[in-house]
Order: C-alpha cells, then structure tokens, then sequence
C-alpha cells in the first residue's frame, strides 16, 4: 500500500496525470501479480471473482465519464485517502468475504482507484473484520489489485490511444522498473513472514498516514501556484 502511493506521486511529478496512471497500474500489476503468484496458495478465489465483477463495472462507469483528474486534485486526493485508515470499525460493518461486501469492494475500490490513482487503504476495509490470517489477507487483496490496476491502464491508456497521445507513456521504463518490482515484493513477504498480524496492521497505518500528509502540503503548494 505505501509502495503504491510513493510510486503514484512521484510518477505523477514526472508524467502528465493520465501517462502516470497508466504507468502506475503497469507496474502494480507486475508487483501485485508477482506478490498473488508468491502466495497463490493463500487466495480466495471466490472473493476474487466477486470482485472482479464489480470491477469490471467501475471500469465501464469511468470509461463512459473521460475523467482525468488535475494534478492539484491528484494530491489532494493522494492525501486524503490515508484518512481511510483511521475510520472507526464500528462505523462501517464491512466483510469482504460477504458475496455482496465482495462486490461493493471491486466496484468502490477501483472506482477510487481509477480518481485517485490508489485505495489500499479503503480496499483494508472490507478485510479487517474476515477472520483471515495476514498471508490469506495480503494475497487476496494482491489478487484483487490485478483487476484495478488494470481497469486503470485500460481506461487511461484508451484515453491516450484515442487522443493519439499514447507516447506520453514511458514504457521503455518497463525494463528497468520491472525487476525492482519484483524484488521489492520479494523482500516484502519477508518483512511479512517476521512481522505479527498486530504490528502488520500498526505500521501500515502510521506509515501510510506519513506518506498522505506530505501529498496534502503539495497539494496545497500546487494549488497556491
């Protein structure tokens, strides 16, 4: 999760928004692929395809819309989607191995996903209250960030092709950035095979709210230009 909001903003620093989206979901999808085939053993399949559905769906309702966000939103954005994290479980009584709680994640997350370019942290929502251990929990939601990742790439990339911009996208970056991926995510399920499911849940909440603060003072600063 906190990978992919560093990753987003820098990108979105260096591309024009919808070449970073683009570029963005290329790169999860390898990283978030390579981490489901890891722990492949650990996937509920039947959450996954639920999910996919209501993917699927967000991707078609964006699609129609050609929304592209401005970089001062991007941030903002950015920036506030940590606050997910801090939400009170009692408010929301979210399951995402409810057939219908599955559902409303694919299309909520990757709705989120295609406006600000991540949701790890409103896509945790549906998986705090499961009785999955932390394995089962990261490689489902791996699995299911292969679908929003690429309903992203096929949206924006789709904007790009039919406005013939598609080489505002660096993909000669593919071959580099690739590798690095995979090895980043090898070195996290180490991290994870030390780490208790308490703490798991702790860091990723104190590190990803770091990351959001920074994303709302650039979003102030670009704003103010």
């Amino acid at each position: 999760m906190a990978g992919g909001l560093i990753l987003m903003g820098a990108l979105a620093l260096l591309l024009p928004v919808a070449a970073a989206f683009v570029m963005h979901g290329l790169i999860q999808i390898v990283a978030n692929g390579w981490r489901a085939l890891l722990h492949r053993r650990h996937i509920d399949w039947r959450i996954l395809a639920v999910y996919a559905g209501g993917s699927a769906a967000a991707a078609v309702g964006v699609g129609l819309v050609s929304f592209v966000p401005s970089r001062p939103l991007l941030y903002l954005m950015l920036g506030l989607v940590p606050g997910i994290v801090w939400l009170p479980r009692r408010w929301l009584q979210l399951d995402a191995a409810r057939p219908a709680h599955a559902l409303l994640c694919g299309l909520l997350v990757t709705g989120l996903n295609l406006i600000a370019g991540v949701a790890g942290p409103l896509l945790d929502i549906f998986f705090v209250r499961t009785a999955m251990g932390r394995h089962r929990i990261v490689a489902t939601k791996a699995a299911t960030q292969v679908f929003s990742h690429l309903a992203k790439v096929l949206v924006f990339g789709g904007q790009l092709l039919a406005a013939r911009r598609l080489d505002v996208v660096p993909f000669w970056v593919l071959p580099a950035v690739v590798p690095l991926s995979i090895a980043g995510t090898v070195a996290g399920g180490r991290v994870l095979d030390r780490m208790s499911d308490t703490n798991f849940l702790k860091w990723t909440r104190l590190i990803v709210t770091g990351i959001g603060l920074c994303y709302l003072v650039q979003a102030a600063w670009l704003a103010s230009r």
